[in-house]
């Protein structure tokens, strides 16, 4: 006869689930209200989601508070991990989420936002993103990336222009080939260790002095393709600027930074105990990738003619830039792929912003796509405060001094020396020598061209209202003054860093 079993609530540790959970009561709050009282206005939404990602972020700080003090911390049949990791990266989803948001504020209903079901939509997909990072146990990884991946492919779905539905599908076939690979991987490792769980799957292969290799390496392949796809890293990348094109701009940029840092922090709780242990394979094949990544995606960024597959290519070389930090696998490069990150959010959503605002409904005879570069050109002629934003952000992705990925380079290429990889760190001086090029292209299309839409210049700023400018506004601040926060920014991303062991 089977014992009851006894389980204290407290040995549960119920807290950490906290942060996970306060979006998925904010999403169902949301669908509740609409079922009895529908027609409410979108501004309604956007306020509950707002104040449902302010009390998650508090619910973070008292996360980093316990963190602080305590060290890592698990939960729930330690399935759930917090430590430095889970929290900095649901950090910057969480506030990169609250600047999404007032981005539906615009002056037309746009299709997607007009409904509450994409605001729920939107808060199930952070709480996906949230278990993704706040855990070690690969099943429970798997459970919130498809959370995450299926709210979003609707999300793309509900813009419900041309190449929306194109879009969605795309994404939606990128990632059920990630899952598969991600499931098949993941099964591999189960059968070589039985366990689940990356610190107990690290301890036991090293406990056998990895005597199965070639079946580590099969797990290995597939968990790469996997985060190949997820990460847009080259040859997986290939429908990503489709989908990005396909999306509005504003969840183009949303996507370019969420989901990315979610999946870096499982490739980092997965490849960097393989590449410690010497597996001299994955690391060429992970040289090979970050090259390849960061240099093909700047060749094909140099041939666009539409500023938003040019954002979208760019978006890829940066990921392959960042990539570089699991490669490198030292609390310096671990640490810098976050102070890049956190830059990078500023930056990028900054520029989707911009052509947000000037999202056009028709388009004129002489434009072939909504933000192709004619559009730009003679820009500072008619709108010069709109075009000295954008060229402030593209001065930034470009990494020149002293705006914020300038210092996101810097530390990124001294933690490469410092890791005793110089000609990486050569190669990816030489890459962000090569971006420059397409940045200052668009540059040159605003400052020194005659301009081809009229003289009013409200096409530029034609979506614009007092939540988006002020988006943009803080969007630019971040930007510009970046370097006053440098030093301690470091501080702290190194602190949570080098306390979770990475």
């Amino acid at each position: 006869m089977l014992s009851p079993v006894n389980i204290s609530m407290e040995s549960l540790n119920l807290m950490t689930l906290a942060p996970m959970l306060i979006p998925i009561i904010g999403a169902l709050l949301i669908l509740v209200i609409d079922l009895f009282k529908s027609g409410q206005d979108k501004s309604l939404y956007v306020m509950i989601s707002l104040l449902v990602l302010g009390i998650d972020f508090a619910a973070l700080l008292d996360s980093a508070g316990i963190f602080t003090q305590n060290g890592t911390v698990m939960g729930v049949f330690d399935v759930m991990l917090i430590d430095g990791l889970a929290i900095l990266s649901q950090f910057i989803i969480v506030a990169a989420s609250m600047l999404f948001i007032p981005l539906a504020l615009t002056h037309k209903r746009f299709h997607e936002f007009s409904y509450p079901e994409f605001f729920a939509l939107f808060l199930f997909m952070i709480a996906g993103f949230q278990f993704m990072v706040a855990t070690d146990n690969l099943i429970l990884i798997f459970v919130g990336l498809e959370t995450a991946s299926l709210a979003l492919y609707t999300l793309i779905a509900m813009h419900n222009r041309d190449k929306s539905f194109e879009a969605a599908v795309k994404y939606f076939t990128m990632g059920a080939l990630a899952a598969g690979f991600f499931s098949f991987g993941s099964m591999v490792f189960y059968a070589l260790t039985g366990s689940v769980e990356i610190n107990q799957i690290a301890s036991v292969l090293s406990a056998n002095n990895f005597a199965d290799i070639g079946f580590v390496l099969v797990g290995v392949v597939f968990l790469l393709a996997s985060f190949g796809f997820k990460l847009s890293m080259v040859p997986f990348h290939t429908w990503t600027p489709d989908v990005y094109e396909g999306s509005s701009a504003a969840l183009a940029g949303y996507m370019s930074i969420v989901p990315k840092i979610a999946a870096f922090v499982v490739a980092m709780r997965l490849f960097e105990f393989l590449i410690h242990s010497g597996i001299v394979w994955l690391e060429v094949v992970l040289y090979i990738g970050v090259v390849l990544t960061m240099t093909m995606a700047n060749i094909w960024a140099l041939v666009q003619t539409d500023v938003k597959r040019m954002l979208a290519y760019s978006s890829i070389s940066h990921a392959g830039f960042v990539m570089a930090a699991i490669l490198i696998g030292t609390t310096q490069s671990n640490s810098a792929l976050f102070l890049y990150w956190i830059l990078f959010s500023f930056t990028n959503l900054g520029s989707f912003s911009m052509l947000w605002i000037s999202r056009q409904k028709n388009l004129p005879a002489h434009q072939n796509s909504d933000h192709s570069y004619d559009k730009f050109a003679g820009m500072v002629k008619t709108s010069p405060v709109a075009a000295s934003i954008m060229a402030l952000f593209m001065l930034s992705l470009a990494g020149l001094p002293p705006f914020a990925l300038f210092w996101g380079k810097l530390y990124m290429i001294s933690a490469a020396i410092t890791g005793g990889y110089t000609v990486l760190a050569l190669i990816m001086a030489l890459n962000s020598a090569i971006a420059g090029y397409y940045y200052l292209k668009l540059i040159v299309y605003m400052f020194m061209k005659e301009p081809l839409v009229g003289n009013d210049g409200h096409v530029y700023v034609s979506n614009a209202t007092l939540p988006l400018k002020t988006i943009i506004g803080f969007a630019a601040i971040g930007t510009i003054f970046a370097f006053l926060t440098l030093n301690p920014l470091l501080e702290f991303v190194t602190s949570f860093v080098y306390n979770s062991g990475y």
